[in-house]
């Protein structure tokens, strides 16, 4: 299963991580600011090889297929890209030099490549994908929100389509949320798995995946 989470900074979709298993969970911090619930060190660190901090595409597809293949991770269940936009961002910053369409093209690549990777794990592997959001407004003055992509070579992938699940992650009166189907965004879930709003909790929602 893959899913697709996003939204703006501080609404929530990190800490939604926070009552996921951590012997059971790997997470990729390419944005390399630590988890925001107290004590998250103690659950995520080197010594329990469940928890790096990297920004390289290459570094975090290695990890992915490792989770996936080796039996050192075999008990690994759900792995974690917390956010698709810091290994963008990071890449695109390496190839700032660079000039012509290959820099985009490479881009586009290295974020496909890892992407289409966690679509052909083993059945038992969830794989998350954080990313932030842009929201733009058509002709009518109509917002549309979706993942935020670095290049025209990652908009025309379309992140969304490989995802079975994107949410949204919402702070409403101070209440964080999750947004599982909308007319103004990207978000999408299975007809019937979720409802509308959920509670910001990832692990109740793989738990309602799963059943589904």
């Amino acid at each position: 299963m893959v899913i697709g989470l996003m939204g703006a900074s501080g609404e929530g979709k990190t800490t939604s991580l926070r009552n996921l298993d951590p012997k059971t969970t790997f997470i990729v911090d390419s944005d390399k600011k630590g988890l925001p619930w107290k004590g998250w060190k103690n659950q995520y660190n080197n010594e329990s090889k469940n928890y790096v901090k990297t920004d390289f595409a290459e570094t975090a597809l290695n990890y992915l297929q490792r989770c996936n293949k080796e039996k050192e991770f075999a008990h690994i269940k759900t792995f974690v890209v917390d956010t698709l936009n810091g290994i963008m961002v990071a890449d695109e910053m390496r190839r700032s030099k660079d000039k012509g369409y290959d820099k985009w093209q490479d881009l586009a690549a290295c974020i496909y490549n890892l992407v289409d990777e966690a679509l052909k794990v083993r059945d038992d592997l969830n794989v998350i994908f954080i990313c932030h959001t842009q929201t733009e407004r058509d002709d009518s003055g109509y917002s549309y929100t979706r993942i935020k992509t670095s290049g025209k070579k990652l908009d025309k992938i379309v992140l969304e389509s490989k995802f079975n699940t994107v949410l949204l992650a919402k702070c409403v009166d101070g209440h964080y949320v999750f947004e599982t189907q909308s007319n103004f965004s990207s978000a999408k879930s299975p007809a019937g798995a979720l409802e509308q709003i959920e509670e910001n909790d990832m692990a109740v929602i793989l738990d309602k995946l799963k059943e589904y």
